[in-house]
């Protein structure tokens, strides 16, 4: 048995390799989506869209609350040196975890009928089916990373999160390329899409496997005769705390998920009911889901460095240093605000290229242009939740996520008759405003002192502004001269990247000379050490 870290000491390297591992997923997690909706189309794409908040909600579950706290109370047992209760806390762990996961899989499963009728799409059923297995799975990788973690090691977990997913795209993009080169039906190719989800999972938890046994620590989660009767107590408050602290924290990792569900049980159903054909219903809602994956990237990018700092701010509350707190909260919202205000506006000005770029045409770009401000919104309230749970609130956090679902779905109902994909765009930034709104209220209420600094929302205005003229101003200009070159997507691909690094430059510049980081603050940062010359100028 490893011998335990510390919380101090391992708290910011446990929390960075989990942060780096958790980057990684993403950006594999978004970047498939393009070759794969490539492959099988707006249609294809819309019948994967449809399922997927399904296997997200289990990702999370196997990835965020329950290793959490199983992670917290097995530590907690062992610094008391109270091994068989140590043994018994994993094992009745499993037995709610699978309890849990069984739950959820007989539902899913044999719900799928009524699922896919929800949706309209009753086709959906297999691909749900599919789904449902993962569950199934999930619980011994939630308890092994949960394990590995209490015991200050986030290596298993990194490796099985990154391996997982790695897997998984692998198969998601080689058995839809083997399905649509052998003609058959773009729902099997949607269900052999889903079954990465199930390879994936299997992987993650032959990862973990494996370090148990090169440790050889095959027994930690069977029980020593007579535990389980001698400390039925004890199995009743670990379920109790895996119910409501983990469950909390599960819940607070699903807010794009939510969204995303919202919109696969009644916007292509709204479609339909407004008078368009089934067929044409489906691609437009295809069409719509290409924003999950720039929403994805955009996201990653706004919150992974605010995230970063989300362990100094726990260890700066775990030691009692309440300046300290305050700067690391400062900075962290920051840094959300700021690059999530560049990503949005930047992704907005730039949409049709992009869109034409990793989806073959410019369909919908209106609608996903709206929908590029979602990130915006998302970089916020990742950031306040895991600051609020850096300091030990998991409930809040959790009321508000959960509050995005019936506001979605009922704000789909309002605008998606009249305006069609841009009314769920919509939605979704009306939703996402009132999380937000909820959040900072009960954000406000636990965090004392100015949060802001003076002037930082002014120059983020002005800086957005001046990317934007700048970008729409190079884009007229380059339009004419790529028509002419007959390059329609190659020239795309061109404008789009070129233009995001004259914006990015240009935004950086300004948010710097604007004074938003002191010094000591942009030296954390990749490359800080050159950004601090932009600023010195200035001084």
């Amino acid at each position: 048995m490893q011998k335990s870290i510390h919380p101090s000491k391992a708290v910011f390297k446990g929390a960075f390799i989990l942060t780096i591992a958790a980057i990684v997923t993403k950006i594999l997690s978004a970047f498939y989506r393009i070759p794969f909706q490539n492959i099988v189309g707006d249609v294809g794409f819309y019948i994967y869209q449809q399922v997927y908040p399904f296997y997200g909600m289990a990702v999370v579950l196997s990835t965020t609350g329950f290793p959490v706290v199983i992670s917290k109370l097995y530590a907690e047992q062992k610094e008391r040196g109270d091994d068989p209760r140590s043994r018994l806390l994993l094992f009745a762990s499993y037995l709610f975890l699978q309890t849990f996961g069984i739950i959820c899989f007989l539902i899913l499963y044999f719900g799928a009928e009524g699922i896919a009728g929800w949706m309209k799409d009753p086709h959906l059923t297999i691909l749900l089916r599919v789904v449902a297995v993962v569950f199934l799975i999930f619980p011994i990788s939630s308890l092994l990373r949960g394990y590995y973690q209490a015991a200050g090691d986030m290596v298993p977990t990194a490796l099985s999160q990154v391996g997982e997913q790695s897997v998984r795209v692998m198969t998601i993009i080689f058995l839809s390329s083997l399905f649509m080169a052998k003609g058959v039906s773009l729902y099997l190719v949607g269900g052999g899409a889903m079954f990465g989800s199930i390879t994936g999972s299997i992987i993650s938890a032959v990862i973990l496997f494996m370090f148990l046994r090169i440790r050889k620590e095959w027994k930690i989660i069977m029980p020593v005769r007579g535990m389980v009767s001698n400390y039925k107590q004890d199995i009743g408050d670990v379920w109790k705390a895996l119910f409501f602290q983990g469950l909390m924290i599960c819940l607070s990792g699903m807010l794009m998920i939510f969204t995303q569900l919202a919109d696969s049980l009644n916007l292509y159903s709204l479609l339909v009911a407004n008078g368009m054909d089934s067929e044409l219903a489906k691609g437009i809602k295809g069409i719509y889901d290409r924003g999950q994956p720039l929403i994805q990237l955009g996201t990653v990018a706004a919150t992974s460095m605010s995230l970063t700092l989300v362990p100094l701010i726990t260890k700066a509350r775990m030691a009692s240093r309440q300046a300290e707190l305050h700067k690391q909260i400062q900075l962290a919202l920051k840094v959300s605000i700021v690059v999530g205000a560049g990503a949005s506006a930047g992704l907005w000005a730039i949409i049709e290229p992009v869109n034409l770029m990793l989806f073959e045409n410019r369909a919908g770009s209106s609608a996903l242009g709206i929908l590029s401000f979602v990130i915006f919104f998302t970089s916020i309230i990742s950031t306040v939740i895991a600051i609020m749970q850096g300091m030990g609130k998991v409930l809040f956090p959790a009321f508000a996520v959960m509050m995005v679902f019936p506001l979605k779905y009922l704000f789909n109902i309002v605008f998606i008759p009249s305006l069609g994909i841009r009314g769920a765009a919509i939605s979704s930034l009306i939703s996402l405003l009132i999380v937000t709104l909820i959040l900072i209220i009960g954000f406000r209420n636990i965090v004392e002192g100015p949060m802001l600094g003076k002037g930082l929302l002014r120059t983020v205005l002005t800086a957005m502004i001046c990317m934007v003229l700048l970008l729409k101003g190079y884009l007229y200009l380059t339009n004419d001269f790529l028509a002419h070159m007959e390059m329609e997507r190659l020239g795309a691909a061109v404008q789009s990247i070129s233009a995001v690094v004259f914006g990015g430059l240009l935004f950086l510049l300004i948010i710097i000379r604007g004074g938003i980081f002191r010094e000591e603050e942009l030296a954390l940062f990749p490359l800080g050490s050159k950004l601090i010359h932009f600023l010195a100028r200035k001084d």
